[in-house]
């Protein structure tokens, strides 16, 4: 019995990451694009979570969307109520006989999986569902034994005299596994052999339901207000009316059986039917549950969360001039963000403290935020008309934000990764080797400031300068690089320690100062600075020097 719910929870959990990986961006997108109206957020949320077979997942991302303002409280609150029947819909497929299929879809996906290497994440999720198939059939076999254990018995019968009991514990228990789906399956397995009767298992699926809406507002503990906010509105929505049917379970037993007799049947068709139950009452009062739980949990003045935006005013959209205006705002506040990481990533660098490298983790996921935010203001902007300049300076915050978002990957991923293996291993760059870390290391940080002003002032300018240190980067990468190897020639024992880190340090920071030095091409593309390809300059200058000696010689 444990090592078949072991496998239900398995597959279920593969299932969703699979769908994740293959769907994962349209899925969300879908969700983000259909929130304009109650009834269009519902059914993306229940076509996303069919998918997906996660409401605890959907509601995670909602949350995320709600915290960053890309969708309204009562928007996403639908979304939730379409999310909670979607997540039922598997549970309805699952109920019919087709156990037997586990093998087929194993077999399947694995072909999949070792034939295209693209289709991982759809492979995943079909090898998956075979495996949920397969412990259901497992879990069958177990019952058959179970159910003539005096033990349980007692305990269900305990149980059942006590509905809120059961109630809770099916909650617990739905929290603990953090899917509703694998508990109602699993309750469905039990009341499907006779273990336990039909309105003992109503009654666990209602803590299910419960227990469901439950995990996701705690695992969202730590985030902003704004995005606990829905999934504390889905818990108080299926709280409220799961408690309110819990009289009425043997009335709901009987109802069940009279469409169907088996008694498995019954259990999901009653989920099914108490979650759009919950869609009906609660979509006419979305708007008024927002209302209500926007009073709670304000943050204080000047204690907001650093990564949600401050200057993007949706209420300029129409305008684009001050549309833009804000995104110019926010993106300097984000450049700010991502030069305080390259700042602080020197001492991780240099030192053997892992907290430095803690606080530049959590300062790259504000960076994404605030990217993800800025780009999805500046399509809201593009619907309104623009002239072609307002077209290129969009064009111009776009590639400057989404470059500092590199910049923040390679500082969270590279270099923070180099520094915490100079910690595990507890290394030391020769002093030769740190003066010239830290030199390179100053001059890209003197490249982000004229970056940032370049992209402030649009001065075509200091858009030179910054374009023409690029040949002395690459001077100064090429001597940091020698002076390196003439240590390692030397045979200095640190040298030859931390070569591997060292010359993965000059590389990343040079990449850093490639993305900086970047902001200067939409200028001077526009001035006509930069031709189309640097090769064919270097052949017309080549020809010139040929020229230039064939004269020389005759002369």
């Amino acid at each position: 019995m444990i090592g078949s719910v072991a496998l239900l929870l398995w597959g279920v959990r593969m299932v969703r990451t699979g769908v994740t990986q293959a769907l994962g961006a349209e899925l969300r997108r879908l969700v983000a694009l259909s929130s304009r109206n109650r009834i269009a957020a519902f059914f993306s949320g229940l076509i996303a979570t069919t998918l997906l077979q996660s409401s605890t997942a959907m509601a995670l991302v909602i949350g995320s969307f709600a915290g960053q303002g890309i969708i309204g409280l009562s928007a996403a609150l639908a979304v939730m109520l379409g999310a909670d029947v979607g997540s039922t819909l598997a549970a309805q497929l699952l109920a019919f006989d087709i156990k037997w299929l586990w093998a087929v879809l194993v077999a399947g996906g694995y072909v999949l999986y070792s034939s295209r290497e693209s289709a991982a994440g759809a492979a995943r999720a079909i090898i998956g569902l075979g495996f949920l198939l397969l412990a259901l059939q497992e879990l069958s076999v177990a019952a058959v034994t179970l159910r003539e254990a005096p033990t349980l018995r007692v305990v269900l019968g305990a149980v059942g005299a006590e509905p809120l009991i059961a109630l809770g514990i099916a909650a617990l228990l739905t929290w603990a596994a953090h899917s509703s789906l694998a508990i109602v399956l699993f309750v469905m397995s039990l009341a499907g052999s006779g273990v336990i009767p039909v309105s003992v298992a109503l009654t666990l699926v209602l803590g299910a339901n419960i227990g469901g809406a439950f995990a996701p507002w705690v695992a969202l503990a730590g985030s902003p207000p704004a995005a606990r906010r829905v999934p504390l509105g889905n818990l108080l929505m299926r709280g409220v009316v799961g408690l309110a049917v819990v009289p009425f379970v043997d009335y709901a037993a009987e109802w069940t059986s009279s469409f169907v007799e088996d008694a498995a049947r019954s259990v999901v068709l009653f989920h099914t039917a108490f979650n759009l139950g919950v869609a009906l009452l609660g979509l006419p009062f979305v708007g008024v549950l927002a209302n209500l739980l926007q009073r709670w949990g304000d943050e204080p003045a000047g204690a907001g969360d650093e990564g949600k935006p401050r200057h993007l005013e949706r209420s300029v959209l129409d305008t684009p001039s001050e549309a833009l205006a804000c995104a110019l705002r926010e993106s300097l506040r984000m450049g700010d963000l991502v030069a305080t990481m390259l700042h602080d990533v020197i001492a991780a660098i240099e030192g053997n403290d892992q907290i430095p490298l803690k606080d530049i983790e959590k300062a790259d996921d504000t960076v994404d935020r605030l990217h993800e935010a800025i780009k999805l203001y500046l399509v809201e902007a593009s619907k309104a008309p623009m002239t072609e300049e307002e077209s290129r300076r969009l064009l111009e915050i776009l590639t400057f934000t989404t470059n500092l978002e590199h910049i923040g990957d390679i500082i969270d991923k590279n270099l923070l990764g180099l520094a915490a293996k100079k910690v595990r291993r507890q290394l030391s760059f020769s002093a030769e080797g740190l003066e010239d870390i830290r030199a390179f290391h100053a001059r890209v940080i003197e490249t982000m400031r004229l970056a940032a002003n370049v992209f402030a002032t649009r001065d075509v300018g200091l858009a030179r300068r910054l374009f023409a240190d690029k040949s002395a980067m690459r001077a100064a990468e090429r001597n940091a690089t020698e002076s390196h190897f003439v240590r390692l020639k030397d045979g200095r024992p640190e040298s030859i320690e931390t070569s591997s880190i060292h010359i993965d340090i000059i590389r990343d920071l040079k990449r850093i100062h490639g993305h900086l030095t970047a902001t200067a091409y939409p200028l001077l593309e526009a001035q006509g600075d930069l031709a189309e390809s640097r090769l064919r300059n270097q052949s017309t200058k080549d020809r010139r020097d040929d020229l230039s000696l064939s004269v020389s010689g005759r002369t």
